[in-house]
């Protein structure tokens, strides 16, 4: 018996229309992007009309646009969203990706709904119960290991989706409530304002400072490409970069590269795997990863649970771009620096460090001559720091024209018959066309026309497809006019089949006997309307504390939730008894405002109060 293959998607961010059509043009399978209101990143929103623009485009490959709406909802705002979602389902939106439970209870069309990363999933549990919700598709927390993935891939038959590469929040999605406590403004709203990237004092109870400005809570950059083939192994069949704030540049970069790598895996398993969506694409530059912006790189925890120290996982020095790493300072003379480095770099390139002070600066270069650097400005470099690139202008450059180009392969045989030139199509994506145009008389040509013939059908022009194999009637002679005629009608056909036998997912029933995981649902479960309620209510739960946002905890409730450990990051876990020792309890001080640190070593988390 012949096992299905499981299809993998390569799934981008976009900021706006035109970063997700560039995203698709380089290799993404689909993209997410926030329609004008409730989407998880308010200063990412686009207009219902953009979004169409791109489902569109993204169609023509069998490429997918996923809509966030993955805020939570209040009362008041119930029927504003169900007008949305409404709006995003005749724009051609493949799926929502949504968070709050309340949405599945609203008169929606049969569109298909992804669980968000806002819904904290870590265990098979929650991922049964949301799968019995009539989810399609579930986004797990980027905390989990690959272990923790194949369990969960064990307890449910929907796609998993899961982070791949990019920024990492420190807590776990969806259960971090500190913006919203200290300055009013909710993660889960969209409105995060970034308190784990500000620098902190560490002090004991008494005042003491045990670190001094530190970004203790900013972590570095995901990235799992090493782990692309166990993750498929485990269960994950979508790849999800993460940046909807990011911008073309970067979204062009990390794409090609995912692309280049996923499919060498996919290459590799021809009977377990195949990609969800057709067309080669061809790139004018070499993908890599390390020369967009990044705050170095981490694979967080999806090899162990309990990563050992020196294991860091925190970018402590800066929140900033650290970019490429180059090389060793080994001289300064003012502007003049000499860098022991086998990376090519080009004028106008920007440099990093971070002075003797401990203070991270950069520099842009005027003029580069093998290893030695013209700067701008002169500064406080100390010999023999380390020296990043965070501004590669060669590769800026080629990113900010057409890089790439995404085509469909097509077959085509011509012939004649009984008075008519007939052109047949086969594309990649499965359609196939048949066309024929008056022609009387088949006459026999005096030399081959094989190579005009095939010349005329492969002007294809600004289309998404190349010709891939072609039967042409080299022994007879057709007027250019004809067969360019036929090609293009022919063409125009195949566009309309892959419109009208496209097909959309839909939503998936909802299983009303299901019961939920947990009777009780506290405020970091986020039940910010009455239709989520009732939901849960249906579904076996039968305590409920409002969000956050609706009443503010006390002083004894959590405002984050972490598996990233301060202790263990800075050599100090208490289960290593060879580690050092920070005292009991630990605070973190920006300014006037006072975080309180616990650690659950049994559980191994972090939790985080405000003081």
């Amino acid at each position: 018996m012949k096992t299905k293959l499981r299809e993998i998607e390569l799934l981008a961010p976009a900021r706006n229309a035109d970063i997700a059509i560039e995203a698709i043009i380089h290799g993404a399978d689909a993209v997410y992007m926030g329609p004008s209101c409730f989407g998880a990143r308010s200063s990412a929103g686009n207009a219902t009309s953009d979004i169409a623009r791109v489902a569109e485009f993204a169609h023509q490959y069998g490429a997918r646009v996923y809509a966030t709406v993955n805020t939570i909802i209040y009362d008041n705002e119930l029927a504003r969203v169900e007008r949305l979602i409404h709006d995003l389902y005749k724009a051609g939106v493949d799926a929502l990706i949504v968070q709050d439970m309340g949405i599945l209870r609203l008169d929606l069309p049969p569109i298909a709904l992804h669980a968000s990363t806002q819904c904290d999933l870590r265990t098979p549990e929650k991922a049964r119960f949301l799968q019995s919700l009539g989810f399609s598709q579930l986004v797990m927390a980027r905390e989990l290991t690959l272990h923790e993935i194949k369990a969960i891939h064990s307890a449910v038959d929907v796609p998993l989706e899961a982070f791949v590469h990019g920024a990492l929040c420190v807590s776990y999605s969806g259960r971090c409530q500190v913006s919203q406590c200290l300055k009013g403004r909710s993660a889960n709203r969209g409105e995060c304002a970034q308190i784990c990237r500000l620098a902190y004092d560490l002090e004991d109870a008494h005042g003491n400072k045990l670190v001094v400005d530190k970004h203790l809570l900013s972590l570095k950059d995901f990235m799992a490409q090493p782990s692309l083939a166990h993750m498929l192994d485990s269960g994950v069949s979508s790849f999800k970069i993460e940046g909807r704030l990011k911008d073309m540049a970067y979204v062009k970069n990390v794409v090609a590269y995912y692309r280049q790598e996923l499919d060498k895996v996919i290459a590799a398993h021809p009977d377990l795997y195949r990609r969800s969506s057709q067309g080669k694409t061809e790139y004018a530059f070499t993908p890599d990863v390390s020369r967009s912006f990044n705050r170095s790189f981490t694979t967080y925890f999806l090899q162990q649970r309990r990563p050992a120290n020196g294991h860091t996982m925190a970018s402590i020095d800066t929140p900033k771009s650290l970019g490429q790493p180059l090389g060793r300072i080994t001289s300064v003379h003012g502007k003049h620096v000499r860098i022991d480095t086998r990376v090519p770099l080009h004028n106008g390139d920007g440099i990093s460090f971070f002075d003797k002070k401990g203070n991270y600066c950069g520099f842009r270069i005027n003029r580069v001559q093998g290893q030695d650097l013209f700067l701008k400005e002169s500064g406080d470099i100390p010999r023999m720091a380390m020296a990043y690139r965070t501004s590669d202008k060669s590769l800026d450059d080629v990113l900010s024209k057409p890089s790439a180009t995404r085509r469909i392969d097509v077959d085509a045989r011509l012939w004649w018959s009984h008075g008519k030139l007939c052109l047949a199509l086969a594309d990649e994506r499965g359609n196939r066309v048949v066309h024929s145009l008056v022609m009387e008389r088949a006459d026999p040509a005096k030399t081959s026309q094989e190579a005009r013939q095939l010349d005329v059908l492969a002007k294809l022009g600004n289309t998404i497809y190349q010709l891939s194999r072609a039967q042409v009637m080299g022994g007879v002679f057709i007027p250019s006019s004809l067969l360019a005629q036929l090609r293009r009608e022919t063409f125009a056909m195949l566009d309309r089949a892959q419109r009208l036998t496209l097909k959309r997912p839909v939503r998936r029933p909802e299983d009303k006997a299901a019961q939920c995981y947990t009777s009780t649902l506290y405020c970091a479960d986020n039940v910010a309307n009455k239709l989520a309620a009732q939901l849960y209510r249906d579904h076996g739960v039968k305590e409920i504390e409002p969000a956050i946002e609706l009443a503010m905890p006390g002083r004894d409730v959590p405002v984050m939730h972490t598996r990233y450990c301060l202790r263990r990051e800075l050599g100090a876990c208490k289960r290593d008894v060879k580690a050092r020792q920070l005292p009991d309890p630990l605070f973190l001080r920006s300014g006037n405002t006072l975080l309180r640190v616990e650690c659950d070593c049994k559980a191994c988390e972090m939790h985080i109060f405000i003081s």
